[in-house]
């Protein structure tokens, strides 16, 4: 009776070693979800990363082109020429260079645009839509 039970019990062990199918299934489910709501929320971060960046290097530009206008007396034609010499430039004497590295593109792969208003500028970022003029611009 005794080698009867024993049996029992070893068969029983050997037959629960593994999960169920279910048991697995379900586990995966719960690492999906919980993945699916890490990916939104670090989205909404890096979206407002982007901004910040954006906005912090519009302000860099904006003091170097008021530092271009105080050396040369107008703003550049374009932003490059905060990183180099325009050909165009009356007195090359005056020209100081005032950003070390190229004008970088904004956070979201594309150029900056700069747009000259007179004896005033308009700097943007176009923002995650790429459009001109919308409400995810950074100015």
């Amino acid at each position: 009776m005794r080698t009867r039970s024993l049996r029992r019990m070893h068969r029983s062990a050997r037959g629960r070693r593994g999960f169920t199918l279910l048991e697995v299934m379900l586990v995966l489910v719960i690492i999906a979800a919980i993945a699916g709501i890490a990916v939104y929320n670090i989205g909404g971060i890096q979206g407002t990363a982007f901004k910040m960046t954006a906005s912090n290097q519009i302000k860099s530009f904006k003091q170097a082109l008021e530092n271009y206008k105080l050396f040369i007396g107008s703003y550049p034609a374009s932003l490059d020429a905060l990183h180099e010499a325009p050909s165009d430039l009356p007195d090359p004497s005056k020209y100081t260079q005032l950003l070390k590295d190229a004008i970088p593109m904004d956070p979201w792969g594309r150029p900056y645009e700069y747009k000259l208003n007179g004896a005033d500028f308009d700097l943007r970022s176009v923002g995650a839509d790429g459009q001109s003029g919308t409400d995810d611009d950074v100015t």
